[in-house]
């Protein structure tokens, strides 16, 4: 029969017989994507993330101005009295790129998408290493459904998750130029990091920056030896090519964020001592440190609740539980109803976290493959696994993450040490699988049986060990050793049964894949029943237990229930003029006030240095000032200088409307002083603002600005007003009786703001830390500040340019690559 089918017929066999196990990949991800979050799909839900709750307040005035004018606001005025929006919300000229995103992932909508991307991308990174397409989606699988990955989708970290699943992307197409398909891997290259750059996540960039390095020096090693030094050389100009156009779509987002990063609170402080909101340079340790490992804690790669679980579950929801027994037998019950908050699962070091959990299958196969895949990956893989272990630490690894922190370029920008275990979750599933593949090659022989019982030991025999023992440790947080014994030890009962239950259950899926493999099950059972067994085991592992942490509770019917208007926003919203809102429920760690006022306070971890250190030092004081007048009975609003210059109209501290202070002594948008008053360094204008009346006198550092102190003559006939106000343009209308320092209450940036009077160009100069001054003539004048900074400007252009090339040279990839496999087809018949 095979003699009666044509040439071009067997090539389409042949052709369709080489695609199919792709097809299987990718409906199998698509299925796995839409029934492990059905209720979007089935039930028309969204998910509940809290920070993209947040964004929602900190984006609202800048969406809204896009769709009204289809302009890009670029000034997010509603959050920390005003800031670049370039972290929040602008849409650059990405379209070719972010087309090709939305393709890629069939139409999934965002954020899950990312999530199928994850899939996708590790699937091709296994495939250019080797392993076969039914093994490899296993390996997808399990990078894609990690914890790691599903807590932080939960937790609204999209970007870092998008920029974490074009990763292997990057990697796979590194890799396969070094594998001698240039043209493919510097076209997939260039494409898959210019998906990277987009998710604008610049830590896991820092992160992917460091994988790709490593992997050179292994790549480097190995052609000095060999004596292939020219085609490494070659192969990595074409993948600087590749890099530096897939750079160029990120042009303008590196260089207004590059241009933004001094004057954030990851940038250099102009004060010479430290200040509670940050260091000289960079992060303040305490901050950059807040959430590390302890030293034990990566076990929850293996064991999820070794210690406890998350900081979000308590003890007390499972009635059965020695906790909940205790505080209902007490005979105190208000005491039990205080003691019950301190009932938290978790007993380690971090202050909100959950378990980052790899899988208890996949880090068998890991530790398996460390015995079975080839040096130079142990090589690569291995030392970044380990560093990834130390960089979680944090802090209770001082020595060395503080030597990084202060020596590594770029380090002290970033928080979330424990994000670099995105080392050690990359490795985990890329060396596992590379070892399965290498193991089904050798066949089940007797050394690969005694490297089978060495994976197995160290990690089945871990999970055996605690299981049986119930661990080491002492089972509480700090602090609780102060609570009531007969507590304490029903708390202790409780997680120790919750790690042995966790440790029995990894025991378990790790003897089930050990049986298959020991006991040889390949060797009698085809190929196309055993993969998919193993896929099956490690998509149960992971999908029983992320469903701890990603169930129906994740899913609300629609984002802007969390934002719903209030009493207190109806009662503010009744005042059309310009003002701002001081939410005193924790002001610079929300922004639900945003979404409908301008607000003194925000949520985002880039807010501007000298806003957070203004904070710091003076608006705290006062916010504590008002809360002790207003116990006392005697508000006085006028003392508030602080909050008066920020025009902090309206104070709020709940949801209704007789939670509403309205403050009168406010100088509104904009005001003329009386005086302007020098100082010499930034410490000296800060401290100034403790004592002056910022109403009648503005302080300027003369550091900056060259400027001399001025003194003119009490004047209650001249006025400022605001008439007109977008995110990207504000006009005053001033009527003056002497040449004066007007200030307004908008936050100074240097960078591409202008201001013109009549028309004409004015400087603007920083007075009070942190606003913007004109000086006005005498009489009418029209006074208007202009947002159009170079870095979006001309920079969105050449993005836009980079984009389109992209896409070129991806179309110029595919063709190529075709001609490639039609002629080694061709070749293959003659």
């Amino acid at each position: 029969m095979l003699f009666c089918v044509s040439k071009s017929d067997l090539l389409k066999k042949i052709s369709f017989s080489l695609v199919l196990p792709h097809l299987v990949a990718v409906l199998s991800f698509l299925l796995v994507t839409v029934f492990f979050f059905s209720p979007l799909f089935f039930d028309n839900k969204s998910l509940d993330q809290h920070d993209i709750t947040e964004y929602l307040g900190t984006s609202k005035a800048l969406t809204d101005y896009r769709a009204s004018t289809g302009e890009e606001g670029l000034w997010a005025s509603h959050v920390f009295s005003g800031m670049p929006a370039y972290l929040i919300s602008v849409d650059w000229s990405d379209g070719p790129v972010t087309y090709v995103k939305k393709l890629g992932a069939l139409g999934l909508p965002h954020p899950v998408a990312n999530i199928y991307w994850a899939f996708l991308s590790f699937y091709i990174l296994l495939l250019a290493f080797g392993v076969r397409p039914y093994l490899a989606i296993g390996g997808a699988l399990a990078f894609g459904l990690s914890s790691f990955v599903i807590i932080g989708l939960g937790a609204g970290h999209n970007g870092r998750i998008g920029a974490m699943a074009f990763m292997p992307l990057v990697l796979a197409g590194i890799h396969l130029s070094f594998s001698k398909r240039h043209v493919l891997g510097a076209t997939l290259t260039a494409l898959a990091l210019a998906l990277h750059l987009r998710e604008n996540h610049l830590q896991m960039t820092y992160y992917l920056i460091l994988l790709v390095l490593t992997y050179g020096l292994v790549q480097l090693i190995e052609a000095w030896r060999s004596k292939q030094l020219r085609p490494f050389f070659m192969n990595v100009i074409a993948l600087v090519v590749a890099a530096a156009v897939a750079g160029g779509t990120f042009f303008g987002q590196f260089w207004s964020i590059t241009e933004y990063s001094k004057y954030s609170i990851r940038g250099k402080s102009d004060l010479t001592a430290v200040r509670s909101g940050g260091e000289q340079n960079g992060l303040s340790k305490s901050y950059a440190f807040e959430y590390s490992n302890g030293i034990w804690e990566p076990l929850t790669l293996l064991i999820p609740n070794i210690f406890g679980g998350s900081t979000f579950e308590s003890l007390l929801s499972n009635e059965q539980s020695e906790s909940y027994k205790a505080l209902s037998n007490s005979t105190d019950q208000q005491m039990a109803n205080e003691l019950a908050r301190y009932t938290i699962a978790y007993w380690g070091d971090q202050p909100n976290t959950a378990p980052y959990y790899a899988g208890a299958v996949m880090v068998f196969l890991f530790i398996t493959g460390c015995f079975l895949v080839e040096r130079k990956w142990l090589w690569w893989l291995l030392p970044l696994a380990v560093v990834s272990l130390f960089m979680s630490w944090g802090d209770n690894f001082a020595a060395f993450n503080y030597f990084l922190f202060d020596h590594l370029p770029g380090y002290n920008k970033f928080r979330s040490v424990t994000f670099a275990l995105v080392f050690i979750l990359i490795a985990i599933p890329l060396i596992g699988m590379l070892g399965l593949e290498n193991l089904l090659q050798q066949g089940i022989n007797a050394l690969t049986k005694r490297k089978l019982i060495y994976g197995f030991g160290l990690t089945g025999g871990i999970c055996f060990l605690l299981w049986v023992t119930g661990g080491f440790g002492d089972f509480l947080r700090n602090g609780e050793e102060q609570l009531p014994v007969w507590l304490t030890n029903a708390m202790k009962e409780d997680r120790i049964d919750l790690l042995k239950a966790d440790a029995l259950r990894s025991f378990l899926f790790i003897s089930a894949l050990f049986s298959i493999l020991y006991f040889n099950l390949p060797k009698y059972l085809p190929t196309s029943v055993v993969a998919p067994a193993i896929v099956l085991l490690i998509l149960i592992d992971l999908w029983s237990f992320d469903k701890r942490y990603f169930g129906k509770d994740k899913y609300r019917r629609a984002a802007e229930e969390a934002v719903a208007i209030t009493a207190a926003d109806e009662a503010i919203r009744s005042d059309t003029s310009y003002y701002r809102v001081y939410n005193l429920q924790n002001p610079l760690g929300e922004a639900r006030t945003s979404y409908y006022h301008h607000s003194l306070g925000g949520y985002h971890g880039a807010k501007m240095k000298r806003y957070q250190e203004l904070f710091d030092s003076v608006i705290y004081r006062e916010t504590d000032q008002l809360i002790r007048d207003a116990q006392g009975g005697g508000l006085n609003f006028a003392s508030y200088a602080g909050l008066n210059m920020l025009n902090a109209r309206y104070v709020t501290y709940g949801p209704g409307a007789d939670n509403v202070l309205l403050n009168e002594e406010t100088y509104g948008p904009a005001w003329v002083v009386e005086e302007l008053r020098t100082v010499n360094s930034a410490d000296e204008e800060l401290q100034a603002l403790r004592s002056i009346n910022t109403g009648s006198t503005a302080v300027v550092d003369v550091s900056r600005f060259n400027m001399e102190a001025w003194k003119g003559f009490p004047d209650s006939l001249s006025t400022v007003i605001n008439t007109q106000r977008t995110p990207r343009e504000m006009v005053y209308q001033a009527d003056l009786r002497q040449k004066a320092p007007v200030v307004f209450s908008e936050i100074y940036y240097p960078h591409g703001w202008s201001a013109t009077v009549d028309g004409q160009p004015a400087d603007i100069f920083r007075v009070n830390y942190v606003l913007r001054a004109v000086w006005i003539p005498e009489g009418r004048h029209t006074i208007t500040f202009r947002f159009d900074p170079p870095a979006y400007v001309t920079g969105d252009k050449v993005t836009m340019v980079f984009n389109w090339l992209v896409l070129v040279l991806m179309v110029w990839g595919i063709v190529v690559t075709l001609r490639e496999g039609d002629s080694t087809a061709h070749k293959k018949q003659a």
